[in-house]
Parts: C-alpha cells; structure tokens; sequence
C-alpha cells in the first residue's frame, strides 16, 4: 500500500497559496502606517502565495495571501475545498504562518498578510488559531505590515474582538447574494450568523471610534474596516439583486468594500452549479456599478434598470443614454450631483469645476487640463466654446462607444 507523505513547508504553501486565489477581497486600502518612527518593528503598508493589491493613491502593495488550512467541515457545493472535495490537503502551525510571514518580509517580497481558512473541528478552534497567529507577530515579533483577516462566521464575539485588535482588516464572505442561494448550495452556512458577525465587527470600530470621559482613545479596532465576497453566476441572481444587496450591506454594516468574484467551475461539482465561467466583464461592470453607488450618488435601481448591467458599455454611460433628457448638462451653472452623472467626468474633476467656476467661467479646455475624459463627454455638456450638436442620437453613441465585435476566425 502506498503511503502519501506529508507535505513540507515548501509544499504546503504550493497548495494553500494556490488555495487561496478564490478569495477577491484581498486589499489594503483604507489603513495608515503603524507608527515606526521609533525605528523599530517590521513592516509597513506604505511601501509563490503573492498577491498585489492597490491603495487609493495607486500604490501597489504586495502581500502573502494563504489559507492556515484546506480542510474544512463544510460541504459547501461552490467550494474547491469542501469536504467532499478530492483535492490534496495541507495545514500549516500557527508558527509556520509566523515564519513565513516574517521569512517573506525580511527578503522584501511582502508588505503584510491576508490570512483566511478552511474550518477545521469549529469555527472557535478555526478562529483561536488565526488569532494566535497575528497576536505573535503583533506582540511577540513586533510586526507592523498590514494584515487582512479573514474571520469565520459563528466564532466566539470575544474571538473576533481580540482578532481586530491585531488585524487592519476584517472580513467575512457573505458567498452569495441571497439566501436562497446560500440555503441551495451552502446549507451549513446560516445567513443570520454572517449578518450578526458583521455587525459585532461594526460595532466594535464604533467602540473603538469614541473617547472615554477622561478622553483617552480606545484600543485601534480594524483601522482599515471590514469588507465582503459575492461568488458573481454560480446561481441565477440577476445584477440589480446583487447590487441591491451589496448596498443594504454598506448602509447597515459600514462595509469599505465589497468584492465580486467571478464563478470558476471546480472538479466534481453539483449539477445545480454551471459548468462555465461567467464573463468576466460582468464582474468588471458590477466593480464600475458599486463604484458608482459608492462615489457617484447612483441607487442600485437606477444602475441595472433592466436586471442585468449591459456588457457593452460601462453603466454610467448606459444610464446617460437611457436618460437623454437630462443632457446636454450646462457645465457653468449644474449642480454637483448632475455633474457626477456625466460619462468621463470623476470626482475629481467635479470638485476642480465646482472650485473654479466660483471665480471665472469654464472654457473646453479648461476641461482638458482638469482631466475629463472629453472623448466621452462632449456629447453630454455645453460650454460657452462647445455645444454637442449633433451628437446627441442614443443610438449613434450606443455605436460609437460600444466595443466592435471580434471577427470570428474561419481557420
């Protein structure tokens, strides 16, 4: 009889790194540096199991991105890793996470951790030892990169308390939209559990936000908040329903981001499931649709009118041309949430036209210099030098801004 041996260290993060390329919600965002003005501590978020994750102001932030295991009790029909699963397993110690982590940041190949896992024996023992780990590089290493933790739902409070001490980021995937869906494909996973988890994480950066009477600050609680994962066509969920979703879940729990991952077809999986991977501009448009909701004053309804976000085109544009007797916007005089629906206008350049047009009028090339994206406005704005003309058929600009269909090859 042959006799598997148990994987080495080396092997061991082979596999759960390989493992852990199904979570999205891997960033760093929304975090200042730990205080290393001391020059001590390692690590800092200004700067095989590697992911690259953006700030706001577009740096790019490497870190070690793994499960602590691959094993887990569940039997979740959408998960490479389910119990059911015939997929090779490996678990590493609580001081191989350490080790690694440390052994990673001296050789300057990472920034911080996201750290998630499969469920071994409960969610306690899951959650007590991923908080074991972070604590020792906190208190033991004095490790000041980020760190991202995945926290598992039906945990021990007093758990996730003492998790978002340490950790930057705390999150929990709510899997998919709805909870039919999740009763159909991961009946052990309990919606209300989720939910309340969230909200004990909620509450905690709101504990930690006040001040005492004698006004000393509270203990920093997950400084870079908490955020979320939808699975994006393992079930039939329309985009309106999911963006409706992820908006209940920003307003109620003060989520920074939620994140949406495309369905990847995995080995001996349900009929239920499909056998193909969705498009992957869908999972592109919902990131542009929640960006909207987010930054742009959008309402979810608004966004996917019809359902499902159109493919084509990005769905600012798609609500420009849909809603053509609000256009063209007179660029001098709008206000501030019209300007924000203009197709090639960003924040950015809103707040520089609010700001200047209080001293002197806006010329087209004044538009130009504060990086609006004209190629796509001009069909939605005057100016005193600029009137859209004939630009104004939906049809026409539905032809001109939508991608050309890829000839098929005859060989």
């Amino acid at each position: 009889m042959n006799v598997m041996s148990a994987p080495n260290l080396q092997e061991k993060l082979a596999i759960l790194s390989d493992a852990a390329r199904y979570d999205a919600s891997c960033a760093s965002s929304g975090t200042s540096r730990r205080d290393s003005r001391d020059g001590k501590g390692l690590g800092s978020t200004d700067g095989n199991g590697i992911c690259h994750s953006f700030t706001p102001d577009g740096r790019c932030v490497s870190l070690l991105k793994i499960l602590m295991t691959n094993f887990c009790i569940f039997d979740c029909a959408y998960c490479v890793n389910r119990v059911s699963s015939n997929v090779q397993r490996a678990r590493f110690t609580p001081e191989e996470v350490v080790t690694l982590t440390l052994e990673f940041y001296r050789r300057n190949y990472i920034e911080g951790l996201f750290l998630s896992s499969g469920i071994i024996r409960s969610p306690d023992d899951t959650m007590r030892d991923m908080v074991r780990i972070v604590r020792t590089l906190r208190e033991e290493h004095d490790f000041r990169g980020y760190i991202h933790l995945k926290t598992i739902p039906g945990a021990d409070p007093a758990l996730v308390a003492e998790a978002g001490l340490y950790a930057d980021r705390l999150s929990v995937n709510i899997e998919l939209p709805t909870e039919q869906s999740l009763a159909d494909f991961a009946p052990e996973k309990k919606p209300a559990e989720i939910r309340k988890h969230m909200a004990d994480i909620r509450l905690g950066r709101e504990a930690a936000s006040d001040r005492s009477l004698q006004g000393t600050a509270a203990p920093r609680f997950a400084p870079a908040g908490q955020s979320t994962q939808m699975i994006v066509g393992a079930d039939a969920t329309n985009d309106a329903t999911i963006l409706q979703q992820s908006a209940r879940l920003y307003g109620s729990y003060g989520l920074k981001r939620v994140y949406y991952s495309a369905f990847s077809p995995i080995p001996d999986s349900t009929a239920k499931l499909p056998l193909v991977t969705p498009p992957l501009l869908r999972e592109h448009r919902l990131y542009q649709a929640d960006w909207l909701m987010r930054f742009y004053e959008f309402s979810p309804d608004e966004i996917a009118q019809d359902g499902n976000l159109d493919l084509q085109i990005d769905p600012k544009l798609a609500w420009a041309l849909r809603n053509r007797q609000h256009f063209p916007v007179d660029v001098q005089r709008a206000p501030r949430e019209m300007l924000l629906r203009v197709p090639g206008f960003g924040t950015r350049t809103v707040d520089r036209v609010l700001q200047t047009r209080r001293h002197r009028g806006l010329r087209y090339d004044d538009l130009l210099r504060m990086g609006a994206s004209l190629k796509k406005a001009r069909p939605f704005i005057t100016l005193p030098d600029w009137s859209p003309g004939a630009l104004t058929d939906s049809a026409d600009l539905r032809a001109r801004f939508a991608p050309e269909p890829e000839q098929l090859s005859l060989f």
